[in-house]
């Protein structure tokens, strides 16, 4: 018997239904209701309401959960979020230089098309907000929304049950899009704690290529706030396409971000992402690959930047089904004062995919002795002809290191900072846009709180 092995399986829906119609989640039906106040038609409809009856049977992951026991979720469970709809024309973010003219950008999960600009894009390539195309491009895009593995998640599903809107970027067959997207989604905290819950879908046909820029952030200069941003992309690379993506959280210092995204690799295609964490009071990102036909590429590159008494949490599972996959990870947390980082990779290989390459490496630099890291890659490996390794390294700063640059006239502060900056440098240097990399760099050397034990 050949069994495929998928990112995030689907638990048996009879045996769930039973038992969680006994657990019933009175505060995620709670959620529930705030986010699917807002109706909508025809298949969109069904599949919020399919989605909404999959979360009415389940409950909100706890640490007794082996893929949550170390991130508690009970200070989320504390705070009664409400939907709140902000129609902004003018708020303060970065405007990639790179891709003024390409940006879409959505407000507490609400298209802004005043903040947008979409005007310099080549033909062949759709990107707008879902609610804004023709109803036969809406039509077409069904069988992807929403169709990605592990669409039963519970944060998954309570997303698609509240989908109103989206953004969408649809690149097709053999075009080559050199301008990169830039993805916006901006947290404005209301007088009440709030919840948005941002979309986007990916859809690279066969041959294409684009770069993507998927941001999300807290209003800069307004006042700090308490909110969820419970975000999912989904991202469908055709045969011999290729995706660069980056995805950046900057969510505001009391903010609750869950994300979830999810890719299927076609034959001969390459997907690289460059996943910057540096925000939020807890964050999650789940992180899944699954892969659809031979010979992929997959390059996942990770930094987490936390102190405070921040929470990081990031989840990966790559499922290589199939022969000459191809992956390299590298994930790399900072983590000062009492902040706590997670990594949890996973790397599937059963026996149908030989010859697969598969590379995951964890590095974590300790900035205080009250800093925490949990770390576990894992590779789980049936097929028998392979090259598969993993690892994950914790460290502090050297003295010797710091010793060294003060003998050269720098003082500790500054030679405490070059060295984190060095740290962080080689995942930020890897990004394919240039304003983002210096805006990430100038942000990591600013961050005061990591020079200080």
């Amino acid at each position: 018997m050949n069994i495929q092995v998928s990112p995030s399986p689907i638990p048996n829906s009879n045996a769930v239904s039973l038992t969680s119609m006994l657990d019933r989640d009175d505060y995620l039906t709670g959620l529930l209701n705030q986010v699917t106040a807002n109706k909508t038609e025809g298949w969109l409809q069904e599949l919020r309401q399919s989605a909404a009856n999959w979360v009415r049977h389940s409950i909100i992951p706890t640490t007794r959960e082996e893929e949550w026991r170390f991130t508690d979720l009970s200070s989320l469970r504390k705070v009664q979020f409400n939907v709140e709809t902000l129609h902004a024309t003018s708020l303060q973010f970065d405007i990639l230089p790179e891709a003024a003219n390409s940006r879409l950008v959505f407000v507490n999960g609400v298209y802004a098309p005043e903040l947008s600009a979409v005007s310099d894009l080549p033909s062949g390539i759709v990107v707008s907000n879902l609610a804004g195309l023709p109803a036969v491009e809406q039509q077409a895009l069904q069988q992807y929304l929403a169709q990605a593995e592990g669409a039963q998640e519970v944060f998954t599903a309570l997303n698609t049950a509240g989908i109103t809107d989206a953004a969408v970027v649809w690149v097709k067959k053999n075009v080559v899009v050199e301008t990169p997207i830039h993805l916006v989604f901006i947290s404005v905290a209301g007088k009440t704690a709030t919840i948005s819950q941002p979309r986007c879908l990916v859809v690279a046909e066969s041959g294409s290529q684009v770069s993507l820029v998927e941001e999300y952030a807290n209003c800069r200069g307004a006042e700090e706030g308490v909110y969820l941003t419970n975000a999912v992309t989904e991202i469908w690379v055709g045969d011999n396409a290729q995706v660069s993506h980056t995805r950046v959280e900057q969510e505001g210092a009391e903010a609750f971000h869950i994300g979830k995204t999810a890719i299927a690799q076609a034959r001969d295609s390459r997907y690289t992402c460059h996943a910057i964490t540096l925000g939020a009071k807890l964050s999650r990102h789940n992180l899944e690959i699954l892969q659809t036909g031979e010979q992929t590429q997959t390059t996942l590159n990770g930094l987490t930047i936390i102190s405070g008494k921040q929470l990081a949490d990031t989840h990966s599972a790559i499922a290589l089904n199939y022969p000459h996959g191809t992956s390299e990870q590298l994930h790399k947390c900072i983590v000062g004062d009492r902040a706590h980082a997670v990594f949890n990779g996973k790397v599937f290989v059963p026996k149908p995919a030989q010859l697969t390459n598969a590379v995951q490496l964890n590095r974590n630099l300790l900035l205080s002795s009250k800093a925490r890291v949990d770390t576990k890659p894992q590779l789980e490996i049936t097929a028998d002809n392979v090259k598969c390794a993993h690892g994950a390294t914790v460290s502090q700063l050297e003295d010797d290191e710091i010793f060294y640059l003060q003998s050269r006239g720098i003082d500790e502060n500054d030679a405490r900072k070059l060295l984190i900056n060095a740290f962080a440098a080689e995942i930020i240097n890897k990004i394919p846009v240039p304003s983002l990399r210096e805006i990430l760099l100038s942000t990591v050397n600013n961050l005061k709180s990591l020079t200080n034990d």
